[in-house]
């Protein structure tokens, strides 16, 4: 029997990020849950926390019949990695995404690497830049930021419709620590995303040590629009499909 594949979405996105690649799951006969982190998407819940967005993961995870392949993408992999220890999964997949460990948050991650610290920015897109902060304490990302940082290898009409569906997030779940953390104890996949102009491919590749089976990807920080059948092909493979 094939794992329930669970798809937890990043900063900024919705559960509509994963909009090319569940059709081509239900085509290989896999179940799929997207999770909608509160206030994000179509959710009317207020904001919650990086421990109440896993609290959410949870309940998810709750109602899925038998195993389930957990997947978080960017500022999801700090939320998997708290609510991945719960019973029903087996896997982990982070994608271009946050395996935390302890202390760690996405606004400090590896804070004591001295690879980590030593990892050059240069010639790549000015990422604060891209940020417009706002008084309530979320942020949102400049149209051209976006583009540039989350989504340099897909098309312009695909670029348009994504940014159009970009929201807040609370900065909050940036700095915090995962509760629990869940790669210690299951098995992961860790897929590295080496055109990524925001979370950079050597943290990616020192994050991804930490995991036991690692995928590298000549791709940009969103596969799931610029390759949603490679992506939805691994996913797959790795759900037992």
């Amino acid at each position: 029997m094939s794992s329930t594949i669970v798809l937890v979405h990043g900063a900024w996105h919705g559960a509509w990020c994963w909009d090319r690649v569940v059709p081509r799951l239900g085509e290989r006969g896999l179940d799929v849950v997207t999770v909608e982190l509160p206030g994000h998407g179509t959710d009317e819940r207020p904001f919650a926390d990086l421990h109440g967005d896993a609290d959410a993961v949870r309940a998810a995870l709750d109602l899925v019949a038998g195993d389930a392949l957990l997947v978080g993408h960017s500022y999801g992999g700090a939320v998997v990695t708290e609510a991945g220890a719960h019973p029903a999964v087996t896997r982990l997949v982070y994608l271009a995404a946050f395996a935390l460990d302890r202390d760690e948050s996405c606004a400090a991650t590896l804070p004591d690497d001295a690879e980590a610290q030593a990892i050059s920015h240069a010639g790549r897109p000015d990422v604060g830049a891209a940020i417009v902060f706002a008084e309530d304490g979320t942020s949102t990302l400049t149209p051209d930021g976006a583009a540039e940082c989350l989504y340099n290898d897909c098309d312009p009409a695909t670029i348009d419709w994504a940014v159009a569906h970009l929201g807040a997030q609370p900065m909050l779940n940036l700095t915090q620590s995962p509760a629990a953390i869940a790669w210690r104890d299951r098995p992961t996949t860790y897929v590295v995303c080496d055109h990524d102009q925001i979370v950079h491919p050597d943290l990616q590749r020192l994050m991804a040590r930490r995991c036991g089976q690692v995928e590298t990807w000549p791709l940009d920080h969103s596969p799931f629009l610029s390759d949603p059948e490679r992506m939805a092909t691994l996913l797959a493979e790795l759900a037992g499909h």
